[in-house]
């Protein structure tokens, strides 16, 4: 964690498995993240994916707090500022994996979904299942790289993912359309803030799509646009510290003016004043 006067800088983290072999997926014990954790705020690159055995706590993913209990299920996706808060009692494991990893076209599907919840309670009736595909999963991981088959770990972490059944926010997941304009939005609001501008990439009247967006969400193609910049622009503003010069840098807005106009009309509050509430929830944690 780099500390810049009293404030606490988010530590980015990039995917680097021991051992440096290449693999796409890596476990470890709550104990072993408990001693890596500092307690700052981080953003990663990689999925982390975090099964609770037992003990309580809690995670902080981007500005909501979920409380752990046993058997919950914890999904943060890359890009999402995390914290681990109050875990010294948590008993569990964790698994790290690329976005690429999964080899079935569902559980990419899953992985790739951005209105998957962040945490959940897994129902019991399934945690059976769960509980073998994981240990499944710890056991190759732990065999030694000249006796690991190539595949493996991808393949028994899409086992994991489909036995775990994430649920959503919303009922996107079911809707192709939706679908195309989610991944659309994903890669493309820093440039890209107008609805229209989504509907011709996909080949859609406006009209189409905006129907689509609002019986998988229940918001309009805008609104989810507007929704999805505000996010980064919360996480750029709390976590990089960025000023509204900077972010209207990130996010494809003309000037400071204009990005400043754009976050108060969409959250009620300033840049600043934002910025200014979270460095104080921070230092009083």
């Amino acid at each position: 964690m780099v500390e810049t006067g009293h404030v606490r800088v988010i530590r980015q983290m990039t995917y680097q498995p021991i051992g440096g072999d290449g693999g796409a997926v890596e476990t470890m014990t709550v104990d072993r993240l408990r001693e890596l954790n500092d307690g700052g705020t981080q953003r990663a690159d990689f999925h982390v994916l975090a099964l609770v055995d037992a003990g309580r706590g809690a995670v902080t993913v981007d500005f909501l707090r979920h409380p752990l209990g046993e058997r919950s299920a914890v999904w943060v996706a890359p890009g999402a500022v995390h914290r681990w808060d109050d875990i010294a009692d948590v008993a569990g494991h964790v698994v790290l994996f690329t976005p690429t990893a999964p080899v079935t076209r569902a559980t990419r599907e899953l992985v790739a979904s951005a209105d998957r919840v962040a945490r959940w309670r897994v129902p019991d009736a399934d945690w059976p299942f769960v509980d073998a595909a994981r240990r499944h999963l710890l056991l190759e991981a732990s065999a030694p790289p000249e006796d690991r088959a190539t595949e493996l770990p991808e393949i028994l972490l899409s086992a994991l993912v489909a036995r775990l059944r994430p649920p959503h926010g919303g009922t996107g997941a079911t809707n192709p359309t939706f679908r195309l304009f989610r991944s659309g939005v994903e890669a493309h609001f820093r440039e890209h803030h107008d609805a229209a501008y989504y509907a011709r990439a996909l080949g859609y009247a406006p009209r189409t799509l905006s129907r689509a967006v609002q019986q998988a969400t229940g918001r309009t193609a805008k609104a989810y646009i507007v929704d999805r910049i505000v996010l980064e622009a919360r996480r750029l503003l709390a976590h990089d510290r960025l000023t509204s010069a900077g972010c209207a840098r990130a996010l494809g807005f003309p000037d400071a003016s204009n990005f400043s106009v754009f976050f108060l009309n969409a959250t009620g509050v300033r840049p600043g004043a934002w910025q200014a509430m979270t460095a104080i929830d921070r230092s009083s944690t």
